[in-house]
């Protein structure tokens, strides 16, 4: 059984702007220190509008983590649009540059995305996992909504790379749209009917885009694809020992 303690994860996000990668960062991030991990997320992007690239790196470990800043060589790429591989839309080109030998690419696809063979022979030739999920599919028949694609990408990660837990990066998200808790006025313990209104409608965003997360964690888990961990923590003993 692997020791979630001493493992380390660099993740490099990479989509356009309107698909919340950055969100996805702060939540997975967030996420991993609820499960009494460490984290650390930076984003990077430009002119703030619909389209333009967009990277958020996100440091995981179960011990202290010191640095903080772009990630160079990531262990997982996280590829939020098609784009990013099809139109160069990254501003880290070609987008696995940096990849540690044996580390993982997700991307957000329906279909494989055939590559030129300069860039599967380099794939190839790190031992790349590469795996597909069809998250904007997903998020439109769980979440009903193309914007919840992102917590099919957090969802997919967490099966990758065993942390954090469900529990936590559920608390996570409910964090991030309503906050840690309600403080009712006038020592009252009802809201008035407009906060109600409003808070249920969060309380919805909320479910679904949690019902997300796990519908992708679950899709992930059932192709195997936490079987990366294991390979990769063998990997690393491999190297050291030789």
């Amino acid at each position: 059984m692997t020791d979630m303690s001493t493992m380390r994860f660099n993740v490099r996000m990479a989509g356009i702007g309107g698909q919340g990668v950055v969100t996805a960062s702060h939540i997975l991030s967030n996420g991993v220190i609820l499960g009494k991990g460490e984290s650390t997320m930076v984003p990077f992007f430009g002119s703030e509008k619909r389209m333009a690239p967009v990277e958020s790196y996100v440091r995981i470990s179960g011990t202290s983590i010191y640095e903080i800043g772009e990630i160079i060589y990531p262990n997982m790429i996280v590829i939020f649009h098609s784009q990013v591989i099809t139109h160069g839309k990254s501003y880290t080109m070609p987008f696995y540059t940096g990849l540690k030998r044996h580390g993982a690419v997700l991307i957000n696809t329906e279909e494989p995305i055939k590559l030129i063979p300069e860039e599967q022979k380099e794939l190839d030739d790190l031992d790349a996992h590469v795996y597909n999920i069809p998250a904007s599919k997903m998020a439109l028949e769980v979440g009903q909504t193309e914007l919840a694609t992102n917590m099919a990408m957090v969802g997919a990660v967490t099966a990758l790379i065993g942390m954090p837990s469900l529990e936590a990066i559920s608390q996570s998200i409910k964090e991030r749209f309503v906050g840690k808790g309600i403080v009712t006025s006038g020592g009252t313990a009802s809201l008035d009917s407009v906060i109600e209104k409003k808070f249920a409608k969060k309380a919805e965003l909320v479910s679904k885009n949690q019902d997300v997360a796990k519908a992708a964690h679950a899709y992930a888990m059932e192709r195997g694809w936490g079987e990366w961990l294991g390979y990769i923590t063998e990997a690393s003993k491999i190297t050291l020992a030789t």
